[in-house]
C-alpha cells in the first residue's frame, strides 16, 4: 500500500507491529531500538522483570556484590598502575601507594576492605542459596556458576594477598607452597611450578599479580554469566513456591531497585564503618612488615575469609589429606544439586534440613575459630567434628533427607488418590 513502510524499510524480519508496544520507543531511542533492541531488553530484563512479592532483605546481597564488584575493580586498577610486582619493589611500592600517591591510603583502604565485605556477602549469599533451595532444576546452571564464581574470587583474594609482601603475605606464599607440594607424584613439580623456584621470590609474585589481574575480570564476566542464567532461570523466593500469576509478583523497578538501594545505604555504612574506624578487623599488624625470609611469624594465618578452610587443612593429620579435605569442602558444593533431589525447595519447609543448615552455619564458624587457634588443643577437636560435619551435611543428610521427603509425599499422594478414588 503507498505511504504504508514496508518490510524491507524497516529492517530485514522486522516491521511496527513485530515491536511490542509496550516497548515501542520514540525518536533517535526509537529508531535505535528498532535495529538494536538493547533499551527494551533493558526494560524487560531490568524494568518490568516480574519478581516474586515475598522477596525478603537477603535478597538484595546481588546488589551489593556488584557495587563492591565495580569498586574493587576500578580501585585495582588505579593500584596497579603504582604497583612493581618485584621482591625487592612491591613492599616499598605499597608503602609509596600510602604515603605519596594522592589518596592513595583511601584507594587501598577501600580494595581491603572491599575485598573482606565482598567475601563475606559472597558467603551470605552461597548460604541463602543452600538455605532456600536455589540450586534446584532448572537453576542447576546458575548454581554451577555461582560456585565456580566463589572459587574464582577465592583465588583472587590469595592472590591479592600476597601481594604487599609483607611477613605475612611471604609466608602464606610458602604455606600455600608446602600444601600444593604435598600432593603425592606432582608435588614437587607443582609447587616449583607456582613458586617459581625453591622458595617465593620475584617469580611468585609476577604469577600472582598477573593472576590476580586477570581473574578479577573473568570475575566480572562470570557475574554477567551468573545474571543471564538467572533471567533464564527466573528468581527464587523464600516459601520454595514458584510465583506463577501475576498477583504473585511485582516489576522489579520501582520496587526491588528502591529495597536494593536501602540495602545499599545499610552497606555503604558498614563499609565505611569498618574502613575507618576498624581497620584492625581487616588487617593484619604483622604484614606491614617487609617480608623476611629468615624470621618465621610466630603465628602464620591467613586472613579471617579463608580460616574456615585452613582449620579444616590443619584438622587433618595428614598434608594431603588436609589439603583434599579443605578443596572439597568447595567441590563438594558443585554436586548438591544432585545430593539433594527433595521436590520441596525452602528450608522453610524442611524442619530436619533446617536444623542441619543451623549446624552446617555453626560448623564453619568453629572452623573458622579452629583456623584461628591453629588447631591445637581443645580446637583440635572441635575443628575435626566440624570439618565431619561439614562433609557429613552434604554426603549424608541431603539424601537421607531427600529420600524421607520424596517418600512423604508420595504417601500423602497415595493417600489423597485413594480418598479421591
Amino acid at each position: 500500500m503507498a505511504g504504508s513502510p514496508s518490510r524491507h524499510e524497516t529492517g530485514p524480519g522486522v516491521t511496527g507491529e513485530d515491536i511490542p508496544q509496550s516497548s515501542r520507543t520514540t525518536g533517535f531511542t526509537g529508531w535505535l531500538d528498532a535495529r538494536l533492541p538493547v533499551i527494551s531488553a533493558f526494560r524487560n530484563e531490568y524494568v518490568s522483570f516480574p519478581m516474586p512479592r515475598s522477596l525478603n532483605a537477603l535478597w538484595t546481597v546481588g546488589a551489593m556484590l556488584t557495587v563492591v564488584l565495580v569498586l574493587m575493580l576500578l580501585s585495582g586498577l588505579a593500584l596497579a598502575m603504582n604497583y612493581t610486582p618485584t621482591a625487592a619493589g612491591a613492599f616499598a611500592s605499597v608503602e609509596a601507594i600510602e604515603r605519596r600517591l594522592p589518596a592513595g591510603w583511601l584507594l587501598r583502604s577501600m580494595h581491603m576492605t572491599g575485598a573482606s565485605l565482598f567475601l563475606a556477602a559472597l558467603y551470605v549469599h552461597l548460604f541463602r542459596g543452600l538455605y532456600y533451595g536455589s540450586y534446584k532444576a532448572p537453576r542447576e546452571v546458575l548454581w554451577l556458576v555461582g560456585v565456580a564464581l566463589l572459587a574464582m574470587v577465592m583465588v583472587t583474594a590469595f592472590a591479592g594477598y600476597v601481594l604487599p609482601w609483607g611477613q605475612m603475605s611471604y609466608w602464606g606464599a610458602d604455606v600455600a607452597g608446602k600444601a600444593i607440594g604435598a600432593v603425592p607424584g606432582v608435588g614437587p613439580f607443582m609447587e616449583r611450578l607456582f613458586l617459581g623456584g625453591d622458595q617465593p621470590g620475584d617469580t611468585t609474585l609476577h604469577h600472582l599479580f598477573v593472576l590476580h589481574f586477570t581473574l578479577a575480570f573473568g570475575v566480572l564476566g562470570v557475574v554477567g554469566i551468573h545474571v543471564a542464567a538467572l533471567h533464564v532461570a527466573g528468581p527464587g523466593n523464600p516459601t520454595g513456591v514458584p510465583a506463577k500469576v501475576p498477583e504473585q509478583t511485582l516489576p522489579f523497578h520501582p520496587y526491588f531497585t528502591v529495597k536494593d538501594g536501602l540495602g545499599l545505604v545499610v552497606f555503604a555504612i558498614l563499609f565505611a564503618g569498618v574502613m575507618f574506624f576498624l581497620p584492625g578487623l581487616i588487617t593484619e599488624p604483622e604484614n606491614y612488615r617487609p617480608a623476611n625470609p629468615l624470621h618465621t611469624p610466630a603465628d602464620i594465618e591467613p586472613e579471617w575469609y579463608f580460616l574456615p578452610f585452613y582449620g579444616i587443612l590443619q584438622s587433618i593429620p595428614s598434608k594431603f589429606g588436609g589439603l583434599l579435605a579443605s578443596v572439597g569442602a568447595i567441590l563438594v558444593l558443585f554436586i548438591t544439586p544432585w545430593l539433594d533431589t527433595s521436590p520441596i525447595r525452602s528450608a522453610r519447609n524442611r524442619p530436619v534440613y533446617r536444623a542441619g543448615m543451623v549446624a552446617l552455619v555453626i560448623a564453619f564458624i568453629l572452623l573458622g575459630f579452629a583456623g584461628k587457634h591453629h588447631v591445637e588443643g581443645v580446637w583440635l577437636y572441635v575443628g575435626q567434628i566440624a570439618t565431619l560435619y561439614y562433609y557429613l551435611h552434604f554426603l549424608v543428610l541431603m539424601p537421607l533427607v531427600s529420600r524421607r521427603e520424596k517418600a512423604a509425599l508420595a504417601h500423602a499422594s497415595a493417600l489423597r488418590t485413594g480418598e479421591e478414588a
